[in-house]
């Protein structure tokens, strides 16, 4: 399910959005916070959307206006309006809405609202997360590149699918991504904002359970990620055709898995 969700206050779009991702654990959530991004996210990627939780009061173009123009945009998208007053009610459902939800939003209300949509989300091939581990990482998820907000979040993923599912310490962690420098208490606390958003950007797309914490370990679950490096190892010819002596050449740390990698290449030659 592709959810959306549209509030000008950055306090109250954080928490609209982690009440939907309680209610939808597997929903792909999208949260904006003025309507001209997300319009411009919509026509950008040419996707629609099956469900809409739209703040009533933005300032530029108001929660009412955007509902119409998301209409002509997807007309069998399910609007749900999130607002603090009622007196826009009678507006609301002249265009149909979905629903109705005031302040302050609950899990509750949330789940209630997408058991009873106007329109039936209809099933789509769920997007899978694809990861390029050969040349340079990348990560795409429904063919489309995924963004990292900071290139330490995309370097701390990099390295969890380089260990193929082990767990990582803090101390490992921090030695590989600010090599040279000392574990300290602000480090470990850059660390954390880093795991944080990595899950953050994971949830999402509605693939948090890719990355598993437990204690002082972290790792992602190899069954959940679409990757060529795992399939190089499961001995995918098509990958093993891939492989051109390079993997994740953007970060240095990697050469010890490249080596290995070559070398692996070299015996199923001298095999051959």
């Amino acid at each position: 399910m592709r959810i959306i969700a549209a509030d000008d206050e950055a306090l109250m779009l954080d928490m609209l959005t982690d009440r939907i991702r309680q209610a939808c654990p597997q929903g792909e959530i999208h949260p904006f916070s003025s309507a001209r991004r997300l319009l411009a996210w919509l026509e950008e990627t040419g996707e629609g959307f099956d469900v809409a939780f739209l703040d009533i009061e933005m300032p530029g173009m108001s929660g009412i206006a955007l509902a119409q123009r998301l209409k002509e945009l997807c007309p069998r998208g399910n609007l749900i309006f999130v607002t603090g007053f009622s007196q826009y009610m009678a507006e609301a459902f002249q265009l149909h809405a979905s629903g109705y939800i005031r302040k302050p939003v609950t899990v509750k209300a949330v789940e209630e609202e997408l058991r009873n949509l106007r329109y039936p989300v209809q099933e789509r091939a769920a997007p899978t997360l694809r990861v390029q581990a050969f040349g340079n990482f990348e990560v795409f998820y429904g063919g489309r590149p995924v963004h990292f907000s900071r290139s330490r979040t995309k370097e701390l993923f990099a390295y969890l699918i380089d260990r193929r599912g082990a767990g990582s310490t803090m101390g490992e962690l921090i030695s590989i991504l600010w090599e040279g420098r000392l574990d300290t208490p602000s480090i470990r606390s850059q660390l954390r904002s880093l795991i944080t958003d990595l899950r953050t950007t994971l949830q999402g797309l509605g693939q948090g359970a890719i990355i598993i914490k437990k204690r002082d370990l972290i790792a992602v679950d190899p069954e959940r990620v679409d990757c060529d490096y795992y399939r190089f190892l499961a001995g995918d010819r098509r990958e093993a055709n891939a492989f051109r002596g390079e993997y994740m050449s953007n970060y240095s740390w990697a050469e010890t898995t490249l080596g290995a990698l070559t070398r692996k290449e070299g015996q199923g030659e001298t095999g051959s």
